[in-house]
């Protein structure tokens, strides 16, 4: 991959890179599979009467069982964080209201910068040119997929930055980070720096 460029001015601003072959499609790949799991997640959201009459869309009241999809989808708050926020206590049921209420909507803002990467992204290579607001979407689902990523391989800031290359994570490490660098090349172009 080479460098994401900042190119024109005003209106006609364009972030640009060229993608190998296997890079668009391990990209494609990757962004198709946090998608599905996105999707399975938003289809087995329980169905509510009320929401069938408001037309509000409700999701989870649970936090995803499964460690991947728990990155991508956090609690809003953690025990954890009573005496750094100043909380004595706080019922459970704050956390479970509101995923049902925001789940649907971030996930369907994940699914939207999936898509954008995915319809722009070049079959078997190429050119990549983005408007800043592609960009961004861009900026999302790569940052997306990174968590996804880390989260399935345990990824911690004592995880070496390379395993042994008979470790049966090792490409996925690298992958990883390949996707670190391609996120922080471009928030670099984005800014314009």
């Amino acid at each position: 991959m080479q460098n994401w460029r900042r190119r024109g001015r005003g209106s006609s601003i364009r972030i640009t890179t060229r993608l190998d072959a296997h890079e668009s499609e391990l990209i494609a790949s990757l962004v198709t599979s946090m998608t599905e799991l996105l999707d399975e997640r938003s289809d087995s959201a329980p169905t509510d009467d009320l929401s069938a009459i408001t037309g509000i869309e409700t999701g989870h009241s649970t936090p995803p069982d499964d460690a991947t999809l728990g990155r991508l989808l956090p609690d809003f708050h953690r025990p954890d964080q009573d005496r750094e926020l100043g909380a004595d206590t706080v019922n459970g049921d704050l956390n479970g209201a509101l995923r049902s209420v925001h789940e649907p909507h971030i996930i369907a803002a994940k699914s939207e910068a999936a898509q954008t990467v995915l319809a722009t992204l070049p079959p078997g290579g190429g050119d990549v040119s983005l408007t800043p607001a592609q960009a961004e979407q861009w900026l999302t689902a790569v940052n997306d997929v990174r968590l996804a990523l880390g989260a399935m391989l345990g990824v911690t800031e004592n995880t070496p930055d390379q395993l042994p290359s008979d470790d049966p994570q090792a490409a996925h490490l690298d992958v990883y980070h390949w996707l670190t660098v391609v996120q922080e090349l471009l928030v670099v172009a984005l800014m314009g720096k």
